[in-house]
Parts: C-alpha cells; structure tokens; sequence
C-alpha cells in the first residue's frame, strides 16, 4: 500500500455463487459504516461484474497520474475504486485472464490513494477462483462476511467458502442469509419463498454465527437500479457492522503474499520486502 494510504480494517464480502445479493449487502455495509461516523471505502474486487459505481450512481471516472490513481467518492463520502471506474463504458466487457484480473485488484490496493480509513469493505466475485484466491493471499483481511440465500443450494456452498477461509487461515465474520423471507405488505405476515432456510444448522456445524437476515424487499433492488443505495434503511446489519469493526486477523499480511515459511509471527523475520502489518 502507498504512503497516502492507511486503512485500518480490511472485510471482505463473500458468496459461494452469484445471485445471492453480495454486492448490495456490501454497499448496505458500507452505508451502514459511513453513517456510524467510520471513514468507509469499498474495492469492487468483482472485475467480471462490477456493480459498485452502479449502485452508488457514480458516473465519474476515476482520475490518475501514471502513478497513482484517485477513488471516485459517493455522495456521503464513501470511497470506491472499481474497474467500471477506469472504462470507457460500463458495458464494456472485461476479457482478461486470471494472472491480469489478479494484477487489478493488487492494483487497486496498492496504486490507489485511499487516504485514511477506518474500514474498507472488499465486494468479491462469487465462487473460489483466481481472483478470490488473489483477494484471500494478497490483502490483509481481518475477516469475511458470506453472504447467502436460503435455497439449499446455497447452504452447500455456503460451506465450500466457509472451509476455503479456513484453509486461507481468515476469520469468518458472520453470515447474511439475504431474501431471507417476505413481509406481506397487506397483512405484515413473513413468507419463506425459497422455502424452509437451513443456514443455522450450517453455521453451526462451523461455529460461525447468523448476524443478519435480511427480507426480499423491491424497494432494495430499486433503490440499487436507481443509484440510490445511500437512502436506504440498512439499520439491519447495524450487528454486523459492529462485529466487522471487532475483527481481527494476527496472521494477515499488508498487500503481499506471505514469504515463504512465514508463520504470522513477524518479530525478527528481517524479510526485505516484507510488507506485514508489524
């Protein structure tokens, strides 16, 4: 990381598979953050399919100098850096290969200038690829949030991305079972529409606790289309926030990979290069 930089927290936002709503309940966190008075920032780390910009209605691009480059900031000051940020046109397709789209994200780690922040919330790509892997090994995460639905589908991944942590050597957080139920806006009574949700047994077989279970809302997804994530209610994942803020991860490493034979314990490696949290 450059020396215009100094974030504090570092989240990642995780789901097994795409369609659970991983991007909105990061922009919801972020939300949440900003309004408690942190400094918040969001990497969009989902290169294939970035929706930070959109959900923000940001339609600046961001600005560099051959060296650095500047986030493009929401309207409450939410710091973002996204590839739809750099494009010409957001419709413009990213064909790159796993070694480039890894390079981006350390990219936008390293290049760009965040300035202080209390807490920055990294939107993966769904599934366990190049670039989550490149996310997990390169940048120091204090923990993951995994994001889900309540199909039972999904609870089988749910595990894939709970073990992957785990073999990462990263905390898990907590988890957001999203489109959790319906409220009936005629009678106020829940409906479970992707059926009976399993997601406590699964977490507890991992000792990983449900923070947050948020309602299929058509406000939401509007909200989203409209660029407006910033009005919503995101007072739901006000727990969940507070359990980000907690995390802490000792064996994390600050923007590089671990040396080889590193064991976390950082008091005289004398690895030149090494660029650890100590």
């Amino acid at each position: 990381m450059n020396s215009q930089s100094n974030v504090k927290k570092v989240i990642g936002v995780v789901s097994g598979k795409g369609g659970v709503g991983k991007s909105s309940v990061t922009s919801m966190l972020a939300v949440a953050a900003q309004r408690k008075g942190y400094k918040t920032a969001i990497l969009d780390a989902d290169i294939t399919g970035p929706s930070i910009p959109k959900a923000f209605g940001l339609d600046d691009k961001a600005q560099g100098n051959g060296e650095v480059i500047l986030p493009v900031v929401t309207d409450t000051g939410i710091r973002t850096m996204s590839v739809n940020s750099l494009l010409e046109n957001d419709t413009d397709p990213v064909v790159w290969r796993g070694p480039i789209l890894s390079g981006v994200i350390q990219q936008f780690w390293n290049d760009v200038v965040w300035g202080d922040i209390d807490i920055m919330f990294v939107d993966m790509p769904p599934g366990t690829g190049d670039v989550a892997l490149t996310v997990f090994q390169s940048l120091p995460l204090d923990g993951i949030v995994i994001v889900t639905s309540p199909q039972e589908l999904v609870a089988m991944i749910v595990e894939k991305a709970i073990k992957m942590a785990d073999m990462m050597n990263i905390p898990v957080i907590g988890l957001v079972e999203n489109m959790s139920y319906f409220v009936c806006p005629d009678c106020g009574a829940h409906h479970q529409i992707f059926g009976e949700s399993h997601i406590e047994e699964i977490a507890g077989q991992h000792g990983v606790d449900v923070i947050a279970r948020l309602p299929l809302d058509k406000e939401v997804a509007r909200s989203f289309d409209r660029g407006m994530a910033e009005c919503l209610d995101v007072s739901a994942l006000a727990d969940m926030v507070a359990a980000c803020l907690r995390a802490d991860n000792p064996h994390k490493h600050d923007g590089m990979p671990k040396p080889e034979g590193c064991d976390g314990n950082c008091s005289g490696c004398g690895e030149e290069g090494c660029a650890s949290r100590k």
